[in-house]
This record gives C-alpha cells, structure tokens and sequence, in this order.
C-alpha cells in the first residue's frame, strides 16, 4: 500500500466572476414524499468518487437515505461529453428535484438543459468562469454548489521546495478542461513571480498521455497538474513515465498522489462532497433556491506525500514538512 502522509493548512478560498441565466423555485419535502435525486459524474477517479461519496453519506447523516425518502439515480459519463449530454437529458426528462453534476464538462451538460430544476455542482473550479452561474458570489440561476479550487500558488512553492534547483516545469493537462485552463493560468502568473520557466504539455485524449509525459522528459526538472479529469483517471501511466526517469511530479489533489504522484497541498473531495450534501438539504427541505446561495469552498487544504514514489525517485522531503506529518 502506498505511503501517504497528511498534515492539515488553511487555504482561503477566492470568489470569482462569470455569466449565465435564469433561476428556480426549489421543492421543500415532507414527511412523506420520495424525492428523486439525479447525479452526473465524468468519470471514475479517485477524486469524483469520494465527493460523491460524501454526497450520499452527507445526505444520509441529515435524514436522507437512498431507498427511503429519496432515491438516487447515479450515472458515469466515463469520460464521454457526449455521455454527459445524453445523462443529463434523461436527468432533466425523469423530473429529478435536484441534480448533482460532478465536475465542470457534467455540470455545463446539466445546466444546458434545465433553468427549473435545482442543480447542485462539486469539483468544479469557478463555476463563473464555466458559465453555471452569475457569479460566484450571488449565482443568480437554478445552480449553486462548492467549488474544488486548490492552493495553486501554495503548490508552485511546494514544488520549489522539494526542487529546490528547478528552472523549468512541465504542465500536463486536458486543454478542453475549463477547470484545467483556469489552474494553470494561476501556476503560470505564480511561475512567473518565482522565476521558474513552463512548457505546456496538454493532452485531447487518454491514449496521448503517455507520449507527452515523454515529451517532457530531459526537458524539465518537475511537473504539474492540476486537478485535471483526464489526467487524474491516468495517473499511473504519466507516473509510469515520470518516476523511472526521477523527475517529481506535483499534482492537484491527494487522490493523485496516492496513485503514484510525489506530493501536493490539496482539498478533501470526500468532505466537499460532504459540504455539498449540506447545501442539498437546504433546498430540499427548507426551501432554499440555488440562486441564492453562494458557491461554497472548503476553508482547509491537506499536504500529501507519496513516500514510496519519493524513494523510488531519489527525491528527499524537506524536514520541515516532515515534522509536521500527522503520525
């Protein structure tokens, strides 16, 4: 088993703009009533998985349990936008009174195709820059929820740290991703401020993973990516390249690092999906509409190492993180 360390650090969280339409009239419940819960995920991978995880057990810690007094109808994309698409219709066409999206291409097909029924949204990044809503702050539509923004610049300095000699990083990801976009544009400007050069590397596919993780080999001293779908459902196939040629790879989120990552200060998907549960409550039982309620961020990020990979790549994790390692 993989060799993960944690040890816990605030992150604030950062609102942002964007745009989009319309609103809804949330459904309280009764005593009584079944409600019918809708979830969209991308794809399978460690992160998504424990936020919808969080979802349901979140939901069942309020009263709610699959089965009893709601029923979930849950559905993967596989990582198809045109799956998305097609869920997200059949979504919309059983009635559902609340639908959770997981991860922002699933949330743009939901929110697509519905102005009425409430939308909830988790592991996206800034759902104003996705178009959901129209603005974090106040989102103004049927669609509210918690964003997976990271520490970014908090990870820039964690790979300077641990490569300490670094001049140049590698960034690996999905250029169609909006989430992805957003991260690197935040590691780019923090780049910029610690005098450390980027060569982009993104990706249109799973199958061209491998060949630009070996694009980058001799070319950089690290590489990064964000929380990025594709890339975090391929982790051991950009490890497999990177950690033979011991270069350090930083990554978005813990999920990442336990499939073979060196390291990186991250959010908890499994407590956002709890904290998304929570703002599902609000709507269904005490009437909230998702046009009122603010995106929502966790207030706390965790530091993660992959022990195993850090030997197997001659790398040495500065004392300093090391002491404050929860045992």
């Amino acid at each position: 088993m993989k060799n993960i360390a944690l040890i816990a650090t605030s992150v604030a969280a950062v609102a942002l703009t964007g745009i989009l339409v319309s609103g809804c009239t949330a459904k309280k419940t009764d005593a009584t009533s079944v409600l019918k819960i809708g979830v969209v995920q991308l794809v399978e991978h460690v992160a998504l998985d424990a936020s919808y995880t969080g979802f349901v057990d979140g939901l069942r810690e309020a009263g709610f349990e699959d089965g009893k007094n709601i029923k979930i109808d849950f559905q993967n994309a596989q990582g198809e936008q045109a799956n998305c698409q097609t869920i997200a219709q059949k979504l919309v066409n059983d009635r559902s009174d609340l639908i959770l999206a997981i991860a922002t291409p699933a949330a743009q097909a939901v929110a697509n195709l519905t102005d009425t029924i409430p939308v909830l949204v988790t592991a996206v990044t800034d759902p104003a820059s996705a178009k959901l809503v129209k603005s974090n702050e106040l989102p103004g539509t049927n669609v509210s929820g918690t964003s997976d923004l990271t520490p970014v610049a908090a990870q820039m300095e964690l790979m300077k740290k641990i490569v300490p000699e670094i001049k140049t990083v590698g960034f690996i990801y999905n250029s169609s991703e909006q989430n992805s976009k957003f991260q690197i544009d935040l590691a780019k400007k923090e780049c910029d401020r610690l005098g450390i050069a980027y060569i982009d590397a993104t990706v249109s596919n799973s199958n061209e993973i491998q060949q630009v993780a070996q694009s980058l080999v001799g070319k950089v001293q690290a590489v990064y990516s964000p929380t990025d779908n594709m890339i975090a459902a391929g982790i051991p196939t950009v490890a497999g390249v990177l950690n033979p040629a011991k270069i350090p790879f930083i990554c978005g989120e813990e999920g990442m690092v336990k499939a073979g990552g060196l390291a990186t200060f991250g959010i908890n998907y499994y407590e956002l999906g709890k904290q998304t549960a929570k703002m599902a409550v609000e709507i269904l039982r005490d009437g909230k509409k998702p046009a009122d309620m603010p995106i929502q961020y966790l207030q706390t990020c965790d530091f993660a190492v992959n022990m195993d990979t850090a030997a197997a790549i001659g790398i040495t994790i500065p004392e300093d993180l090391l002491s404050q390692i929860k045992q």
